[in-house]
């Protein structure tokens, strides 16, 4: 009996020492949250894409919090509206958002590039990319099993079903960057929304064995090269690559293409 007695006794007493440890540790130690991260988290779309450079929604607000020096126009998704929101409760001026869209550089669908083999595993763009690159001929196109439709949370993504080709709808997409990182292959960018122009292609083979793979691929003749007149365009691993930062949108490399695989975009809001 006393040996029960004292078994509860003791558990009792390390329970209660317990409970006075904790709530002395929770008082003593406690670190004070702003509540203002709470308040930019709710300005926030909570889509985790980790577009403005930070780990998530919740890693954004900190740091606006925490360093005066973070822009509040980080956000893509959100846009404008949300930049407006944050600068209100930071007490400071909203800056500028530039509008953002998804751009997948292949143009070379299922009815005009070759194929090496006919593949019947698991309809993902990963798993067909696991084996020899995927069905097509060309290991550097779009693999057109929609990863990158599945990921994208606003439905901006579809796939041209007879051609099976990834392309994206401007005026839905918000420019998060999650189908960047859903595409095996790396086709994907996120660009201004103002571009008018972009190279449909990302191979980097040499043009001759463009030519047997992919009428519509890129053969590094730098016809595009000689006719830009900002010098917007080169050649870069025998693939044409264009800096916006010279572009003009003049669209003479667009004429100049011989194989069309440089074409002028629509990407009204």
């Amino acid at each position: 009996m006393n040996a029960i007695f004292f078994a509860v006794f003791s558990v009792t007493a390390i329970g209660i020492i317990s409970a006075v440890a904790l709530s002395m540790a929770s008082k003593f130690m406690h670190v004070k949250i702003d509540e203002r991260i709470a308040q930019v988290l709710d300005c926030l779309p909570g889509a985790n894409c980790g577009a403005c450079g930070y780990p998530g929604c919740s890693g954004y607000a900190s740091a606006l919090i925490a360093e005066p020096d973070v822009k509040n126009n980080l956000c893509t998704p959100g846009g404008a509206e949300a930049a407006a929101k944050i600068s209100a409760i930071l007490g400071v001026e909203a800056e500028t958002v530039t509008p953002k869209s998804a751009l997948v550089h292949c143009g070379g669908d299922c009815n005009t590039r070759q194929k090496k083999m006919d593949y019947r595993g698991i309809q993902s763009c990963e798993a067909a990319q696991q084996l020899f690159g995927g069905e097509g001929a060309c290991v550097f196109g779009c693999l057109g099993y929609g990863d990158c439709q599945k990921a994208c949370p606003s439905g901006a993504i579809c796939l041209d079903a007879p051609k099976r080709l990834a392309r994206v709808m401007p005026n839905l997409c918000t420019g998060c960057g999650l189908c960047v990182k859903a595409c095996p292959n790396r086709l994907i960018s996120v660009e201004n929304a103002g571009i008018a122009v972009a190279v449909l292609c990302s191979s980097i083979e040499k043009g001759a064995i463009v030519r047997k793979k992919c009428p519509d691929g890129c053969i590094g003749c730098g016809k595009c090269v000689r006719e830009c007149p900002s010098a917007a365009v080169t050649i870069v691993n025998n693939l044409a690559v264009i800096d916006y930062e010279k572009c003009t949108f003049c669209k003479r490399c667009v004429g100049a293409c011989v194989t069309g695989c440089i074409q002028p975009l629509a990407f009204e809001r």
